[in-house]
């Protein structure tokens, strides 16, 4: 987590996913209890196992251990074709609309540029296109194949709800639904915030 323990109070939805924040950071978890109480915000918890975070959530995900980022690469694809993206912001403050080089690609989980013989890379077509005046060529419609929103819409169009559980071990069903609570931010009127990876409590570790 690198936000504020405010943006946790204020927020309209809360994802804990790689720790048991109730236990292992019950000081911060009363900003969620707080947000719960005061601003009807929504938890949800991924986690292998049912801790005391999930008895608290609104919904709750079990996936296999060490499947996060298929969880999580399901989630950024169902949000990217279904378009539940803040577009003003991501346009305005990222650079999804950043134009790459041509010649970048991946393809059998390897990006362009390997040297298989060295092992390495030569990363100078992951770069973005730069113009004569220094600065990076945009396209803030997102419509251009090459631009970042593009490229990684591409990227994860591979991590299926159906990929998902296979993978993960999580009911499609279950996965949908939280998707579908995720998108639901997808507006400036909303505000979601991630708890992710903020550790164990002995007590939950060595409990079964």
């Amino acid at each position: 987590m690198t936000n504020h323990w405010v943006d946790i109070k204020n927020a309209d939805l809360v994802l804990i996913m790689g720790g048991n924040a109730a236990e292992a950071h019950p000081c911060g978890f009363k900003w969620v209890t707080e947000a719960k109480a005061h601003n009807k915000a929504r938890l949800i918890v991924v986690d292998p196992r049912f801790p005391r975070s999930a008895s608290l959530a609104d919904a709750y995900a079990p996936l296999r251990a060490g499947t996060d980022i298929a969880f999580l690469g399901g989630v950024l694809n169902y949000l990217l074709t279904n378009d539940k993206v803040q577009r003003e912001y991501v346009t305005s403050y990222t650079d999804a609309s950043f134009i790459v080089k041509e010649g970048y690609g991946f393809n059998n989980g390897i990006y362009s540029g390997y040297d298989a013989q060295a092992r390495s890379y030569d990363k100078s077509t992951w770069d973005y296109e730069v113009g004569d005046d220094g600065y990076v060529h945009t396209d803030p419609g997102l419509q251009h194949p090459r631009c970042v929103f593009n490229l990684m819409k591409q990227h994860y169009s591979r991590y299926t709800p159906e990929m998902v559980e296979r993978v993960c071990g999580t009911p499609k069903d279950r996965f949908l639904q939280i998707c579908d609570m995720i998108g639901s931010t997808a507006r400036p009127a909303r505000a979601m915030t991630i708890m992710y990876a903020l550790g164990w409590s002995q007590q939950s570790v060595g409990s079964q």
